[in-house]
């Protein structure tokens, strides 16, 4: 009786911590479909608030989509080799290197793209190209790929692979394709959900980097909560939650994989008890 009273407080302290997170969320979506929000239900639903939003900023859809995919592709070519190479070293100048990149998440997100303007703002080309915004949200993001990568290669015995693969006349690159990204895939896919999902979303360093015509999705959800109806700015959240969810599903989908194989190697690894004489 008593364990059956401790769940059920439990299971109700859960409930409530969920309903004051997903509550709010819920409401504003459904604030999207109403015909006028202060009167509510009664006014009826429509669809005009998305196809509205859709019609002012589909071009800041496509561009965050756009950045996003860029820096996913930055930080794995970036980060990945790099993770591989602190994994490998063990020198205090590896480890000044890793602390230096992961120096950007220590650093507010404004402070950064104050930066890079001061630094890059006059090239004017530069400055008022999307590119902009990805080079702020590759040092933003970088630090979670190379950690993501670089706990799942410290995890293992890298070393006696290297040297078994070196034996064998493997280079380095080798080394790296046959063994690194291998053992690496779990770190990889944890590092690309956290790089699409922080690119897709991040704010403050796109709010100072952005021009009027390099908007993306976080920026237009601040203008059209700011400057227009709530209906265009719930319809807003839909459509980016729209966008945002299936990209996590998938990365979710191809994950589940890689984790139930590294799940079996764990179990093979585990010596199996002898049996009876």
């Amino acid at each position: 009786m008593r364990r059956t009273g401790i769940f059920g407080a439990q299971l109700c302290f859960t409930l409530l911590v969920c309903a004051f997170m997903f509550v709010p969320v819920v409401l504003s979506i459904m604030a999207g479909f109403t015909a006028n929000y202060i009167r509510g239900f009664s006014s009826g639903l429509t669809l005009r608030w998305l196809f509205e939003v859709w019609g002012l900023y589909r071009d800041a859809i496509g561009l965050s989509l756009l950045i996003a995919l860029a820096c996913l592709s930055v930080t794995l070519v970036v980060g990945v080799p790099a993770a591989y190479f602190l994994a490998k070293a063990n020198h205090w100048s590896t480890r000044l290197l890793e602390e230096l990149l992961v120096t950007p998440l220590a650093v507010p997100g404004l402070a950064i793209a104050l930066g890079l303007i001061i630094t890059y703002g006059g090239v004017r080309e530069f400055r008022s190209h999307w590119t902009f915004i990805l080079v702020g949200h590759v040092l933003y993001t970088l630090p979670f790929m190379v950690r993501s990568v670089l706990a799942v290669l410290s995890s293992i015995d890298l070393k006696t692979l290297e040297e078994g693969a070196a034996s064998l006349g493997a280079n380095y690159w080798q080394r790296f394709f046959t063994i690194g990204l291998p053992n690496a895939r779990s770190g990889i896919v944890a590092g690309a959900l956290m790089v699409i999902t922080l690119s897709v979303g991040e704010f403050n360093i796109t709010w100072m980097l952005h021009t009027p015509i390099n908007k993306t999705v976080p920026v237009g959800l601040a203008d059209s909560y700011a400057s227009m109806r709530i209906e265009i700015g719930s319809a807003y959240t839909t459509i980016f939650l729209v966008m945002i969810v299936p990209l996590l599903l998938l990365i979710q989908y191809v994950a589940e994989p890689v984790q139930r194989g590294r799940a079996r190697k764990d179990a093979a690894a585990v010596p199996q008890p002898a049996g009876p004489p």
